[in-house]
């Protein structure tokens, strides 16, 4: 780390602590040659993931999105918030986590129907059901009896 004020190149930690909000780490460095203090703050880097909607337009990727449409399926249900805010950050780390800066709205759909169908089928129908787009009630019933076959 580069000293602010003398510009050498090396500096010794004195001390580490988590900031407030525990994104980052506060460290209190020394530099080795003009012995002066100086505060670095050291914080993951994320990339941003972008999401190719079905009309192939692009948009920043927003948790919030995902979180709300669980909600939506899953009013008047007996899920616990917690639960659904759990299934987001899965959902949110396994986006960051693949080496994909782009990933495809049909993808996110896929993860969180995979992650509503155990938790709550009723639910999952309703998510499955917007984000699916049935047509008819036929293809409705088909999706419904494939939750029927699987049991």
């Amino acid at each position: 780390m580069k000293c602010p004020y003398c510009g050498f190149q090396d500096s010794k930690v004195v001390d580490s602590r988590h900031s407030e909000d525990g994104l980052s780490i506060r460290r209190r460095r020394e530099c080795l040659d003009c012995q002066r203090r100086f505060t670095t703050y050291e914080t993951v880097e994320s990339l941003p993931v972008i999401v190719v909607k079905r009309d192939s337009s692009r948009e920043a990727f927003d948790r919030n999105k995902i979180l709300n449409g669980m909600v939506r399926a899953c009013e008047k249900r007996p899920v616990p918030m917690a639960e659904l805010e759990r299934l987001t950050l899965e959902i949110e780390q396994i986006l960051q986590n693949s080496l994909d800066r782009e990933i495809k709205s049909e993808r996110i759909g896929e993860l969180v129907m995979e992650r509503l169908k155990p938790l709550d089928e009723v639910a999952y129908v309703r998510f499955a059901s917007v984000y699916r787009q049935f047509k008819d009630i036929n293809s409705f019933m088909q999706e419904l009896n494939k939750i029927l076959e699987e049991k």
